[in-house]
């Protein structure tokens, strides 16, 4: 359980940090935003960019992606939309499987569908 709380609080400092910085670009204009809004990945979503960004070392090699899709359950174009163009967001549950992906990744184990 060591591990997923240090990649918790690596992700929640990233995020803080993406913030500020989106606090002083958005400070500028403040788009107005209808309630129960979809959210988009951009400047509002700190915490999904820095997922993202801890994500892409571990989709370089080849197939990888794929595998990631079959894990999660969706198309690879999917998975490019989310973590490469980074048009959409992906829902709660496969964000938490995502997390729990990039936790073994990092400890050095594979995940399996």
């Amino acid at each position: 359980m060591q591990l997923p709380a240090e990649l918790s609080l690596a992700l929640f400092e990233a995020a803080a940090a993406s913030a500020r910085t989106a606090a002083r670009l958005m400070s500028a204009k403040k788009p107005r935003r209808r309630v129960g809004q979809t959210l988009r990945p951009g400047p509002a979503t700190p915490l999904w960019n820095a997922l993202v960004k801890q994500t892409r070392p571990h989709l370089r090699k080849r197939g990888e992606k794929v595998k990631l899709a079959r894990i999660l359950g969706l198309p690879r174009q999917r998975i490019q939309d989310c973590l490469t163009a980074s048009t959409t967001c992906l829902d709660a549950e496969r964000t938490l499987l995502l997390l729990c992906w990039v936790s073994r990744r990092q400890q050095g184990r594979e995940l399996t569908a």
